[in-house]
């Protein structure tokens, strides 16, 4: 579990710091501290995905992170890192200048949180990198024909602009089959046709160019394997 297994490295790592301080106290109170944080969880996630990306055991990465929301501040995270861990480096770095102007030994002792740090900043470094480059990320919305997810993403995808994260483009979601309707067909379902219809004509208009793929309602959930081979065969068309 993603979660428990970052507070576990959160706990080792707290328990290093305080060792090398040769600080008397246990580390639990600081472990309960952060990982009671609201980012916390998001943190951790970020974390993993790194972790999955700069492994390069595979050629493409697909991460599903509904909902949007959720996924832009995610995504933030890179730069809240770096800006994190800039300041967290120039503390340290005053604090460690002091230390040796007051020492009476002019011996260079290793810092093991600043090497954390500096490994910490370059991974959230090459991350970045990944994230922001169109060549090797893209960012794709997912949307349904109707006025709300149309707005939301319509935001959402100024602000991941702001982020400098690429976006690869709309996929229109849940699109009802019109060879399948008729006169004959409740009203209902002929009512939602052509409410459909309208709203289509609005996403080619706003998001002109941008629209990647048209999946169909399907007439049950996509699960497993066959569904999902059914559905990448409408997608990557």
């Amino acid at each position: 579990d993603t979660i428990e297994r970052s507070k576990q490295e959160i706990r080792e790592k707290i328990q290093w710091f305080l060792k090398f301080a040769d600080i008397s106290t246990k580390a639990e109170e600081f472990v309960e501290s952060a990982t009671m944080n609201p980012a916390f969880e998001e943190s951790a996630m970020f974390e993993n995905m790194v972790d999955l990306m700069l492994g390069g055991e595979y050629d493409v990465y697909v991460f599903d992170t509904a909902p949007t929301a959720n996924a832009r501040r995610l995504l933030g995270m890179s730069q809240v890192y770096s800006l994190w861990v800039n300041k967290m480096l120039k503390s340290r770095d005053e604090a460690r200048s002091l230390r040796e102007l007051l020492s009476f030994t002019k011996k260079k002792e290793k810092d093991p949180l600043m090497e954390y740090l500096v490994a910490f900043r370059d991974r959230m470094g090459k991350a970045r990198v990944m994230l922001t480059d169109p060549a090797q990320t893209s960012f794709f919305f997912v949307t349904l024909p109707e006025a709300l997810p149309i707005a939301v993403i319509t935001r959402f995808i100024g602000w991941f602009h702001d982020f400098g994260i690429p976006v690869g483009g709309v996929i229109v979601n849940m699109l009802i089959d019109k060879s399948q309707v008729n006169d004959q067909s409740p009203e209902f379902v002929r009512n939602r046709v052509a409410m459909q219809d309208r709203y289509m004509i609005e996403i080619w208009q706003k998001f002109e160019g941008m629209v990647r793929a048209r999946l169909p309602l399907y007439e049950t959930e996509v699960r497993g394997v066959p569904s999902l081979s059914r559905m990448a065969d409408n997608l990557f068309v």
